[in-house]
């Protein structure tokens, strides 16, 4: 499994800071306050909202936050991505660099080199950048051979975890075929590549089969797929799934690494997930040995589970196919 450090208790709470803080961009009471160090905060009058938000700890100890941009106050399109650094733990915020052509991204760390995978813009290309400076200058997504890695189709994904495993890394993409509408055109994938390659060269990434979301199951569609581990050492891409009916429901999807085969059996793969109709990241906890997860519980059911966005919970499961809400965190 994808082996990081232990966060601690300071690293968690900037964690959950910098979700909220892309939710309270959007939110009306200016003065609400949240635990922990603000990392960024936009003014909601502006219309311009921060979302995104993912967060590693490189092998020197520094902290690298990133978030997009979102909202009618954006101007240009959505496709940039801002940079932050932290030297203490994350008790203060430095930005270090503003990045056109990334949207919708994740960072990660492989062999002392700091990754950002996402899009080029909203439904744009798959890319990749590198940085080998902790995140201050980065390369370009300008070709084939520098992270530019697909450009059939318009893709969609969000900061979603990685899987290393075996010496190959593992992630899951969506593309929206055919390019119109939001989710019911979404087809799940994963792509993977050698973890000892070039990741900036598109040759390095082998794609697997597409699943298109089929009308006729429950909810309208899937998205924002991570792909992680299981406890028998299969890998599975776990989706959310936009069920306006219960709001709690994620779907399951199997990958044949051997094959290169991703699988879906509708009859058994939704299962129920807290804030399942919202984006959410699993990660493994060694110590511990559960998966856990940040997401949007519905505590109160509104109209629109995907828009309920207001309750913040840890939950936890030793299997992936069984939850508990831990603790509300935030509401």
């Amino acid at each position: 499994m994808y082996k990081t450090k232990y966060l601690s208790l300071r690293f968690f709470t900037l964690f959950l800071t910098f979700c909220m803080s892309s939710v309270l961009a959007q939110g009306q009471n200016k003065d609400l306050k949240v635990p922990g160090v603000i990392v960024a905060h936009s003014d909601p009058t502006t219309s311009v909202y921060l979302g995104s938000p993912s967060i590693v700890i490189l092998p020197n100890g520094n902290y690298i936050a990133t978030h997009d941009y979102f909202g009618p106050g954006v101007k240009g399109g959505a496709n940039k991505t801002a940079v932050y650094q932290s030297t203490d733990e994350g008790e203060t915020w430095q930005s270090v660099n503003e990045l056109e052509g990334s949207y919708w991204s994740n960072l990660f760390v492989i062999k002392d080199a700091l990754y950002l995978m996402g899009t080029s813009q909203e439904y744009g290309d798959l890319v990749i950048r590198k940085s080998e400076d902790g995140g201050k200058s980065w390369s370009t997504a300008k070709d084939k051979e520098h992270g530019l890695l697909r450009d059939d189709f318009q893709y969609h994904t969000a900061p979603v975890p990685i899987a290393v495993k075996d010496g190959l890394i593992y992630r899951g993409v969506e593309v929206r075929s055919p390019a119109y509408g939001w989710g019911i055109n979404f087809e799940a994938l994963v792509v993977s590549a050698p973890e000892d390659s070039d990741l900036l060269k598109a040759e390095n990434w082998t794609v697997s089969n597409r699943i298109h979301y089929d009308q006729n199951w429950q909810g309208n569609a899937w998205l924002e797929g991570n792909i992680i581990e299981g406890p028998n050492g299969n890998l599975i891409n776990l989706m959310r799934v936009d069920n306006k009916e219960y709001g709690g429901k994620a779907a399951l999807l199997s990958y044949d690494e051997e094959n290169n085969v991703l699988s879906f059996d509708p009859e058994r793969g939704f299962i129920n997930f807290p804030g399942g109709s919202k984006k959410f990241v699993i990660r493994y906890d060694p110590k511990s040995k559960l998966y856990w997860t940040l997401s949007n519980f519905m505590k109160d059911f509104g109209y629109n589970p995907g828009s309920t966005r207001n309750c913040l919970a840890l939950s936890s499961s030793p299997d992936l196919l069984n939850w508990t809400v831990n603790e509300e965190i935030l509401y």
